[in-house]
């Protein structure tokens, strides 16, 4: 069996958890990070939007391409 290595922000979160791991407080940890996650999204949209490496004509593009199928023949 494989031991798993976890990085620091999973050991951080280990231990906050070991505090307390109730179903509320995983909720809000979900929320918390799930917010955090679409912020640094959409702040790399936005500037991917202004320096031009994103426009409507290139999400036209994407709008029929099978991203599952890439990243499977990426493998």
């Amino acid at each position: 069996m494989e031991a798993t290595v976890f990085n620091p922000v999973q050991q951080h979160l280990l231990k906050m958890f070991a505090y307390d791991g109730s179903e509320e407080r995983l909720s809000e940890v979900e929320e918390v990070l799930s917010r955090y996650f679409f912020d640094k999204l959409d702040e790399s949209l936005n500037k991917a939007w202004e320096t031009g490496g994103l426009s409507q004509k290139r999400l036209d593009e994407l709008r029929n391409v099978d991203i599952r199928k890439l990243l499977k023949d990426e493998k």
